[in-house]
């Protein structure tokens, strides 16, 4: 390599650059019938339209080459003389620093990388033809990194040698395990058990039916608020998020200060009850916990919290429920909810009438989107976090992931019934009808999100790739009562369950009370605070709690509402099948 003359590598590169425009120029063309993402076999987003026709600016083509040959001829002398420096956690150990073919090989796929995204970005076409491409051929350089296989991953075959193949060993049962249980692990599963280690707050189950059982949590103070306080949690996750530990459990929290707190266990959808509609989520489910409560204690209005789809579903029962003139909530808080569907990020390239349709046929009069399917697509909205980085460390290193809470819960999916699930694709994502007055009836009533007219805390999580920013914000334009608006730091979880405990991340605050059309224009006016986001809400929320009165000293009420079974219930265990 030392002796390789200049001019042999100049004809060499002009070869290598004239064979790359030529193998771009054959991809533009696969792209026609490319699938965003063939690896999801649960929400593989249809091909793009065969009649599209996909174009880049000659100028921008022209530039990206000889970026390329540049940083290609840069690339190649650096290895005459010494291995090139990497700069990615993929290859940040020493054994790629160490193996010149490693480094080399590294680089390479990274300038690869880089000048596929940027012909991907140079692509002219609309805004979502365009993201569909950038989706794809991220999809295609993750899974296709040199990390990702043995004869490549300099890390992985130095442990083979100083294992004496144990590491390959131990990787294939990890494989063979994880076959078995249907999905990537991401922790040590065998050290975590609902009830025991997980969702451990004290309380009971006092209400149930064929969707959900309805938790009360035993007092941790002398008195309580009168008002009491419901939570909803997704209905595409087990609610336990909300309480994983003692020590970053939102629901202890708030029982700790002092609120009557219940909240909404979902049942896990099998086949009995797989005819369900999104009528039955709001109007058997919601509705009717905002009523149990009311009814066990006595209080003529309560405080209600949806996160994520349950903020969904939370609104659109406040709006049936304004149809019907009844306010039975006092305050509501949105935590990473969609209820204006226009910026929904990554998740809108699956998206389609075509994809619609098929849903629609697939199972919109019964039937089951398994939960595994919905695990797998969020996971590969971030491919190199939450995929390859574990093939990499269970199977081509042998190694078991540690332990961690919520990660375990990531993997406890759950299923969704097709026609809940195919009313609210169309009527969410695609035609985002839930903010057109009158457009859409629910459980009878025709909805309009206008007429919820009641306090609410809306927060968003800045880094958030499943509700984005702008998507959180948005319901400040639509909901009429008075606002709070909180941005937290970091992403759809880890910015929601970000106890003040931790002392860890910011959230931002904006003291004029004005709320402009964009995200964008309510941070340029906002505030950074250190620390959590809870505290804020906590005060916001005594304010709507009304008097403190005598914590009840048994769960329920009476016969009708007897304890059934401790928290946290034998719905939130079963798993999806």
């Amino acid at each position: 390599m030392n002796q390789t003359n200049p001019q042999d590598w100049a004809a060499a590169a002009q070869q290598f650059q004239q064979s790359f425009t030529e193998g771009w120029a054959k991809a533009l063309e696969s792209f026609q019938t490319l699938d965003v993402n063939p690896a999801l076999n649960g929400l593989t987003a249809p091909s793009l339209p065969a009649a599209a026709p996909l174009t880049m600016a000659p100028e921008r083509l022209q530039t990206l080459q000889q970026q390329y040959l540049k940083d290609a001829a840069e690339l190649w002398n650096q290895g005459l003389h010494a291995n090139p420096v990497v700069k990615d956690r993929r290859f940040a150990g020493d054994a790629w620093a160490s193996n010149p073919v490693a480094a080399f090989s590294a680089a390479a796929y990274l300038l690869n990388a880089r000048t596929l995204m940027g012909l991907a970005d140079a692509v002219e076409g609309d805004a979502k033809l365009k993201a569909r491409i950038r989706f794809a051929v991220e999809q295609w350089m993750a899974a296709s990194a040199p990390s990702n296989y043995l004869v490549f991953n300099a890390e992985a075959q130095k442990k083979a040698i100083e294992t004496q193949g144990e590491s390959i060993a131990q990787g294939m049962k990890n494989l063979m395990h994880d076959m078995r249980q249907g999905h990537v692990s991401m922790t040590d599963e065998s050290l975590f058990e609902v009830g025991k280690n997980v969702a451990t707050t004290e309380g009971a189950v006092v209400f149930e039916n064929d969707l959900f059982q309805l938790i009360e949590y035993k007092p941790l103070t002398a008195k309580v608020y009168e008002r009491p306080f419901l939570l909803i949690p997704p209905c595409i996750n087990k609610f336990y998020i909300l309480d994983l530990q003692p020590e970053n459990s939102l629901i202890r929290y708030a029982v700790a200060q002092g609120h009557r707190t219940f909240v909404v266990s979902w049942r896990n959808p099998d086949a009995s009850i797989d005819t369900k509609t999104w009528d039955d989520y709001i109007g058997d489910a919601a509705i009717r916990a905002i009523a149990v409560v009311q009814d066990i204690t006595g209080a003529k209005q309560i405080n209600a919290l949806g996160f994520c789809v349950g903020g969904t579903i939370l609104s659109n029962a406040l709006a049936v429920l304004a149809a019907r003139g009844e306010k039975p909530v006092a305050s509501a808080t949105f935590l990473t909810t969609l209820i204006d569907f226009t910026d929904t990020g990554i998740l809108d390239v699956f998206i389609d009438e075509a994809f619609v349709k098929f849903r629609e046929m697939q199972m919109g009069k019964g039937g089951l989107l398994k939960g595994q399917d919905l695990a797998s697509t969020f996971s590969f909205l971030r491919p190199n976090d939450l995929v390859w980085n574990y093939v990499v460390g269970n199977y081509l290193k042998g190694e078991t992931p540690p332990p961690f809470d919520l990660l375990y819960w990531n993997s406890d999916s759950t299923n969704l019934p097709g026609p809940m699930f195919a009313w609210y694709i169309r009527n969410t994502y695609f035609e985002n009808n839930l903010i057109k007055p009158g457009k859409v009836t629910v459980c009878g009533q025709k909805i309009d999100l206008r007429k919820v007219d009641l306090p609410v805390y809306i927060y968003g999580s800045r880094e958030d790739h499943i509700v984005p920013i702008g998507g959180s914000y948005a319901s400040t334009q639509v909901l009429p009562g008075k606002k709070r608006f909180v941005m937290g730091a970091s992403g759809h979880i880890a910015g929601v369950i970000n106890p003040p405990s931790a002392q860890k991340r910011s959230h931002w605050i904006r003291d004029d009370g004005k709320f402009p059309k964009t995200s964008a224009e309510w941070v340029a006016g906002a505030r950074e605070l250190p620390g959590s986001w809870w505290t804020d809400w906590s005060l916001w929320l005594k304010g709507h709690a009304g008097k403190q009165i005598a914590a009840p000293k048994t769960y329920g009420k009476g016969t009708k509402y007897k304890a059934i079974e401790p928290a946290p219930g034998r719905y939130v265990k079963a798993k999806a099948t």
